[in-house]
């Protein structure tokens, strides 16, 4: 899911050729244009960039002939830099932007060089990453010492940049090409989006790009004149580790531009992609400073003395279920009760601000602009599926675009704690940007290592170790970044395994690097039959089916609603009460008589401890709460789901609990046996502490 989608789409046709745009914002703001570069990379190069600077600016993004959903002529002299230039000028007249800041990478950076040298009337400034301008100093000599255009007998590294290599197998050269790209370590996702985006275009277009004539970028005096004729503001950015296009270049370039230089020290050839967070603020930096501002609004700010200021903490809390939200409620209400003078506010997305305001606790309002998380999730899963690892690596674009919006909110806040319940993109972030730090940190988590689910083979295997590699890095270089890791468990919880091959065991690490709080359930158990009395359920078998706050579960509601009638076979007067959540419309389920659906819940925890027995997916929350009031279950976790099929599973069998079943073998003969069963057999599960919230509160508090 995308962390923001355009707000028009359209083409403009020039000589027969079509080309795609999308505008993000509306006419009468300041625009940047973000151009196109070679036909390897669609628009969405751009990804980390665009919901970013789209919150002060109109965005445009173009994709260049040759990719997306743009033509892709087959005539060399259709791909020159004077063609895509005139395409640019022709979106912007399409779209009523008369001036506007403009940004390029790598190929794209030679465009903004020519539209800044060309159409400088048009160009308020210019941001040129990487820009490749290859007749600027010697070539690359483990490049140029092979010929494009000769049959070769070797098809490995640079000798796959040949037109008969493209036509045989160009995804090995994707592969190899993207690998030189992102030279930095742990840059998977961002080589994995390079393969698939050069293989959404084809070969003969790639090589009908090499043939095109560029009089003036094939001459390196040439190149020095024409830049050394631009008027207006330019920044440029590059990475000193760049494999595809020496830094030499742009240090050579920006003295003949006059221009700003901004070095990144181990970036490599993208670093929009790999560093977005260090070139979005130097992008938003020099936007705001050439471009030109519609009628200032005058702007209050406060100020208050340190040592006047109450304390403040600013809470996340992960949207992905709604246990996140009430063990977070939990502690933090913990924490006030032993400090009184501490103010709480919190950062959080629906469905956790629909529970945080039913409990009257303050919500920034900076949280309405935040991407969704858990509907990312959501448009992931397929029936009873979710391989949650590639979902959260399929949500960096979010993450980005949530982090962006969470450290305005820090540097504007005076915070003393930031609290973060699973908040992986201020983890990653600030790890990647520790100056970025701004208040002490508390990550809390109820799992440790990301692995590979049951039947997802090697490959999965080797990407999450690398993630865990990554994670373990920064967490031991940046000991200071991390003031509190809290686990949400106590260290038999923790799963049996390695982060990976050649990496260490997760219980031995976490147990080096983490408290341990105990597990926190965010609600005080009710006995059984007083919470039957309090909700007036009637004298007959009652179990509750639930999947909780993300709309993930609808094909095991489907399932168990399907197999009621095998239940009340094996069950006399059983009756279901159905809860589908704040996602799922309770009216588009399927129902029987003896089945009550209901939509969103806020006491679910009581009709759980009032229930006879329940069914849910494998998550953590609802669980644990079943473990708490000691009710039979049956639990479904959801297919390639590592945390539900491995972290989860692994809690439960300690505790004794539940007895879990496989969605796709299961039927409704089984599941009504199986039920039938749990409801037959008294719990014995092992007793759960009930101060978890209190431990982590105190924990915290010591950072105040």
């Amino acid at each position: 899911m995308r962390a923001l989608l355009p707000d028009s789409s359209s083409f403009v046709e020039r000589d027969g050729v079509r080309v795609a745009f999308d505008v993000y914002g509306s006419a009468g703001s300041p625009t940047v244009v973000l151009l196109p570069t070679w036909a390897i990379a669609e628009a969405l190069h751009w990804k980390a960039q665009i919901p970013v600077l789209a919150r002060r600016f109109r965005v445009i993004t173009i994709d260049g002939r040759g990719t997306g959903r743009s033509d892709r002529p087959t005539d060399p002299a259709a791909y020159t830099q004077e063609q895509h230039a005139d395409d640019v000028i022709a979106v912007m007249d399409a779209t009523e932007t008369e001036r506007a800041a403009i940004a390029g990478v790598s190929v794209g950076g030679v465009l903004a060089c020519l539209l800044a040298a060309h159409h400088g009337d048009r160009v308020t400034g210019a941001v040129l990453i990487a820009p490749a301008l290859w007749s600027i100093g010697e070539p690359d000599p483990a490049r140029s010492q092979y010929s494009f255009t000769d049959e070769l007998a070797a098809e490995a590294g640079w000798a796959t940049y040949n037109q008969h290599a493209w036509r045989h197998d160009l995804a090995g050269f994707a592969a190899f090409f993207w690998g030189q790209i992102f030279t930095e370590p742990h840059s998977t996702k961002q080589i994995e989006d390079g393969i698939g985006w050069t293989m959404s275009t084809d070969a003969e277009t790639l090589i009908a790009t090499q043939f095109a004539p560029e009089p003036v970028f094939d001459n390196e005096a040439l190149t020095l004149q024409l830049l050394g004729g631009i008027r207006c503001p330019v920044l440029v950015i590059h990475g000193d580790e760049d494999a595809i296009s020496p830094m030499a270049r742009s240090e050579k370039a920006a003295q003949a531009m006059r221009a700003d230089l901004l070095v990144l020290h181990g970036s490599g050839h993208c670093p929009q992609a790999r560093d977005p967070i260090r070139v979005n603020q130097a992008m938003l930096q020099f936007i705001d400073r050439v471009t030109p501002s519609p009628d200032r609004v005058a702007v209050r700010s406060n100020w208050t003395r340190a040592r006047k200021r109450s304390p403040r903490v600013l809470y996340l809390s992960s949207p992905i279920g709604l246990g996140h939200a009430r063990r977070d409620l939990a502690i933090a209400r913990s924490l006030v009760g032993m400090r009184p003078d501490v103010t709480v506010e919190w950062l959080a997305q629906a469905p956790v601000t629909t529970f945080l305001a039913a409990a009257n606790e303050f919500v920034h309002p900076a949280s309405r602009h935040l991407a969704s998380e858990s509907a990312h999730l959501q448009s992931e899963s397929h029936e009873h599926d979710l391989n949650a690892f590639q979902a959260i690596r399929r949500m960096d674009e979010i993450l980005v675009a949530n982090f962006s919006i969470f450290q305005d909110v820090v540097e504007s806040g005076d915070y003393d704690i930031v609290v973060g319940d699973e908040a992986w993109d201020v983890d990653h972030f600030w790890h990647e940007n520790p100056e970025l730090k701004r208040s002490a940190y508390v990550w809390m988590t109820d799992f440790v290592g990301w692995l590979p689910a049951p039947g997802t083979g090697p490959h999965e295997l080797a990407i999450t170790a690398d993630y865990n590699a990554e994670m373990i890095e920064h967490v031991e270089r940046f000991r200071r970044m991390r003031d509190r890791s809290i686990f949400i468990g106590d260290p038999e919880d923790i799963v049996p395994f390695d982060f990976g091959p050649g990496l260490p065991s997760i219980g031995e690490w976490t147990s080096n690097h983490y408290e341990f709080s105990g597990y926190v359930s965010g609600f005080e158990p009710t006995e059984h039959h007083a919470a039957r009395q309090q909700l007036g359920y009637p004298n007959a078998p009652v179990v509750v089916v639930t999947v909780g706050g993300s709309g993930v579960g609808r094909a095991l509601l489907e399932k168990i609603i399907a197999a009621f009638p095998a239940m009340r076979r094996e069950i006399t007067d059983l009756q279901l009460l159905v809860v589908a959540g704040p996602r799922i419309d309770p009216a588009s389920l399927p129902n029987h008589d003896g089945i009550e659906i209901v939509g969103y819940v806020d006491n679910l925890p009581l009709h759980l401890a009032a229930c006879d027995a329940a069914i849910v997916q494998g998550g953590l929350t609802t669980t644990m709460e079943l473990v708490a009031s000691q009710r039979p279950f049956l639990y479904f976790p959801l297919g390639q789901h590592f945390e539900q099929q491995l972290h989860v599973r692994h809690r439960l069998d300690r505790y004794g609990a539940g007895h879990a079943m496989d969605f796709r073998t299961s039927t409704p003969e089984s599941i009504a046996s199986a039920l039938a069963r749990q409801l037959a057999t008294p719990t014995r599960y092992r007793s759960l502490a009930t101060d978890g919230a209190e431990r982590a509160a105190r924990s915290i508090i010591e950072l105040i």
